[in-house]
């Protein structure tokens, strides 16, 4: 597997290890999502450009780094993703948020459309492409192409938890994206779900099926 980095840090790890649990609830698993997202957010956003510049301090003039030349969006796949977006928003507020909808069909096992909103300035714009899961990774693949076609040049794939076939689809379709995700689990059931995993991380977050 290329293009992928595991965000080990503890508090990733740790904040993962309570979504996996099957007894926390709804409302501390959207705040376990949304807390582990800004993390996630962090770790992934490090190489962003930056500029030196000099800055009045009350007690004299410090030079310093701001960032120099990048636009960012956000855009969380429906409805996995909204979760997520709260959390880096508050890590990079400046951003605009599209919205990114595609589920893969269970006798086809393609990836259907059903929404796309997208700023309008989007080709203008490094995306972050976020979904807590990233599984078989057909939807995750034809989200990316939605992305291309509207013109934009740099994706990060942002996940909680992978697994291989996931990954590897998205190397094999677009391996220049690159794909950050807090751990790699081992199996996907019949469904479609990552095992362990988090079980139906929909369902979890927002009560419905």
């Amino acid at each position: 597997m290329k293009n992928i980095t595991v965000l080990d840090h503890p508090l990733i790890q740790h904040k993962i290890s309570l979504m996996r649990d099957v007894n926390t609830g709804s409302k501390e698993f959207r705040e376990l999502v949304s807390e582990t997202s800004t993390l996630m957010c962090y770790e992934a956003l490090r190489d962003l450009p930056v500029k030196q510049v000099d800055v009045q301090t009350p007690l004299g003039i410090s030079s310093t780094q701001v960032l120099s030349g990048v636009k960012l969006a956000l855009v969380p796949m429906l409805r996995g993703g909204l979760g997520m977006t709260d959390g880096m928003a508050e890590m990079i507020p400046a951003a605009k948020v599209g919205h990114i909808g595609t589920f893969r069909d269970p006798d086809t096992t393609n990836a259907v459309d059903y929404y796309c909103k997208l700023p309008y300035d989007i080709a203008d714009r490094e995306v972050i492409l976020a979904d807590i899961m990233l599984a078989t990774g057909v939807t995750a693949v034809k989200a990316v192409s939605k992305l291309k076609e509207a013109g934009v040049k740099k994706i990060r794939f942002i996940c909680l938890i992978a697994h291989a076939q996931g990954i590897e689809a998205i190397n094999e379709a677009h391996p220049d994206v690159e794909i950050f995700c807090g751990a790699v689990d081992n199996d996907i059931d019949e469904k479609g779900y990552i095992v362990p995993g988090f079980g139906d991380a929909g369902y979890r977050m927002f009560g419905t099926k």
